[in-house]
């Protein structure tokens, strides 16, 4: 197909979605996808089972899941058999990742892959993560009951991802980077701090554990057409525009240092303050310092005209995180010889969250030297900004909508009121890293975010009222229909 052709094509078929409901093609039935079953399946089914996979824990008392640990075995055969409940075929790769694909027959079109990540942090919420698979899962349950599976024309495939958070390995995203194929060979010899390696971790499942096998879990690009992850905010700016679901413009950028600071042990009550080589005091400080750097950067950094990026919107969303402290040797009398603390800098612009590094590296050097105390910056991790494609967000956009008009406005629907529905679903940057981050050097990705209470996230305290579990299924039922929809006027259009 010619290229103007191809445009033609989506204009008509964004245009089509806009404006009339989801009744050619994939219809959604006579309730329009807002009561019934749609309802049973993509809302109470799903919150039952985010509740039961919720329970699946290492933990006594509080959930953690992690890479290929127990519970994660437990969750295995769970997600699997509810995969299969949604008549797709499964499969477990060589990281632990588990698949759930429909294959239409003869089909050649580029797969729309569907995921999130089923691993959790320490002491977590039942929502993050397990929320993208679930509504997915449920999507296409409901594509299955009402006899259109088989008329998918493109193939779709749910993933639960195997690692994300990266708690157990220090690691993020073994999972979906091993299907994007960037975890470098390398990763087989991390380990945990018990001394436990990926490998040996591997193994211990029944793993190959080779450089080998970890190249087959990876995808090639031309077998895939995007990526799309449903996931809740984790943030606060949904609830604050009461607005159920939003989309996400992109991802920001992430590095990580660990800053390793020694001075002088001592005695608490014996050293005199102007001779004290104090580890703790050049740490505190330069926690403070990091604050404002990130709080009031134009402070600290000049404006470079050329490239522009300290404008107002280029620092929006910058924020910088001390998340671990720890001293040696931690005595309540005793001046300590060492201390270390994490940084987290995020930042959409990346050449802002470089220059911040920077700029707070050379800061820890001088206030060292000024405190007469050692000091190095590691670099532990970092990522560029992920955009999003914008016409996967146009379309989600749109789906959101339709899904909403329903959802708000029909009997039996909390989530808000008619007028709320007609609103377009906010666009939002994610300063949390996704699965997304990494799938995006496989193909182009989307977002759909869920409001969740207060913004929490990696809590108990999470929460997501049922009603936009709700929305979201309908939102990704409807985006897959769609996607379907398309794929299908472009093979007409090509014939």
């Amino acid at each position: 197909m010619a290229p103007s052709s191809l445009h033609l094509l989506t204009l008509s078929f964004l245009l089509l979605l806009a404006s009339t409901p989801i009744s050619d093609g994939l219809e959604l039935g006579a309730d329009g996808g807002g009561g019934g079953l749609y309802r049973e399946i993509l809302r109470d089914e799903t919150v039952r089972r985010l509740k039961e996979l919720g329970q699946i824990s290492d933990g006594e008392g509080y959930l953690e899941r992690t890479f290929l640990s127990p519970a994660s075995l437990r969750a295995t055969g769970v997600i699997i058999s509810w995969m299969e409940d949604a008549g797709l075929p499964t499969w477990v790769d060589q990281m632990g990742n588990i698949h759930g694909r429909f294959e239409p027959a003869n089909s050649s079109k580029e797969a729309l892959l569907i995921g999130s990540h089923m691993d959790t942090v320490i002491d977590a919420g039942m929502y993050d993560g397990a929320l993208g698979i679930i509504c997915a899962i449920s999507a296409l349950k409901v594509l299955k009951v009402t006899g259109k599976l088989q008329r998918l024309t493109r193939p779709v495939e749910v993933i639960a991802f195997s690692d994300e958070e990266g708690v157990r390995f220090q690691t993020t995203f073994l999972g979906s980077a091993a299907v994007a194929g960037t975890l470098p060979e390398s990763i087989l010899q991390v380990s945990d701090k018990s001394g436990t390696t990926v490998q040996d971790v591997l193994k211990l499942n029944s793993f190959e554990a080779t450089a080998a096998a970890l190249g087959q879990v990876k995808y090639s690009p031309e077998s895939v057409g995007s990526y799309v992850e449903v996931h809740m905010e984790q943030g606060p700016v949904l609830e604050a525009l009461r607005y159920p679901l939003g989309v996400v413009k992109g991802i920001a950028g992430q590095t990580r240092l660990k800053v390793i600071i020694n001075g002088s042990q001592g005695h608490a009550g014996t050293v005199p303050m102007k001779l004290r080589r104090d580890p703790m005091v050049a740490a505190a400080e330069l926690v403070v310092t990091l604050e404002s750097l990130c709080k009031e950067p134009h402070r600290f950094l000049t404006y470079d005209e050329e490239c522009g990026c300290f404008t107002e919107e280029s620092l929006a969303g910058l924020v910088c995180t001390v998340g671990e402290l720890t001293t040696w040797p931690s005595a309540s009398n005793v001046i300590p010889g060492q201390v270390n603390f994490t940084v987290d800098i995020r930042a959409m612009d990346d050449k802002v969250r470089e220059t911040i590094v920077t700029s707070f590296s050379r800061i820890v050097l001088q206030r060292c030297d000024d405190r007469l105390v050692d000091c190095a910056v590691q670099h532990k991790h970092s990522a560029p900004a992920t955009p999003c494609d914008p016409e996967l967000t146009t379309q989600l956009e749109l789906a959101a909508r339709s899904a909403l008009s329903n959802t708000m406005t029909s009997p039996g629907g909390g989530g808000g009121c008619s007028a709320e529905a007609e609103r377009t679903p906010p666009v939002l940057m994610s300063g949390a890293g996704h699965d997304a981050m990494a799938m995006a050097r496989l193909t182009k990705v989307g977002m759909l975010f869920v409001r969740c209470r207060g913004g929490v996230s990696h809590s108990p305290e999470e929460s997501v009222l049922d009603d936009d579990v709700w929305a979201a299924g309908l939102a990704l039922l409807r985006f897959v229909e769609h996607q379907n929809v398309a794929a299908a006027a472009e093979e007409e259009e090509e014939l």
